[in-house]
């Protein structure tokens, strides 16, 4: 009887690059590519909301599992804002990873149409922790929901060409 070999299913995804000092993007670049396997060349253009620095979309193919290997090989980068997109596959879940260097990651699993899936166990946690008190339940989702990222990441996202950008201030 032959031997049968198990082939991981393929899978695709994004990753968006928000901000990136000029002088990482080179790092960032051969940082995804070690984890796709290959070399990739970025195109980049200027991010309008954090002056000096760059943006840039790049779609991926690979193995199922590869956008966990591309958010592990930028973690922690000090002023890199990312996520990476990994679409549902044959036998696996749909992943979005997304970084800030006040936060650091993220991770949910996602649906088939791109829906964050929120675990049972975790929203039963949420639940234990809030207990009668509805404010401290919505603050417990959108933790489990990465609410914080998506706050951070959204100026980023839309300061495109063509596109107003909202500043963000600190206010301390």
């Amino acid at each position: 009887m032959a031997a049968q070999t198990k082939t991981a299913s393929s899978a695709r995804g994004v990753l968006f690059v928000h901000s990136s000092p000029r002088a990482l993007s080179p790092h960032v670049e051969w940082a995804a590519g070690r984890a796709l396997g290959r070399a990739v060349n970025f195109t980049w253009g200027d991010q309008p909301a954090l002056k000096g620095s760059l943006r840039t979309e790049f779609y991926w193919e690979g193995p199922a599992g590869t956008g966990a290997q591309i958010a592990s090989a930028l973690r922690g980068w000090e002023h890199l804002r990312y996520e990476v997109t990994e679409d549902p596959s044959a036998g696996s879940d749909g992943g979005r990873w997304m970084h800030t260097p006040d936060l650091g990651v993220f991770y949910a699993q996602t649906d088939s149409v791109g829906n964050t899936v929120i675990p049972e166990d975790r929203v039963r946690y949420a639940m234990e922790i809030a207990g009668s008190n509805a404010l401290e339940l919505h603050r417990e989702l959108r933790l489990a929901l990465g609410q914080a990222w998506d706050d951070e990441l959204e100026a980023f996202r839309h300061a495109g060409e063509g596109n107003p950008v909202v500043w963000l201030h600190k206010v301390g």
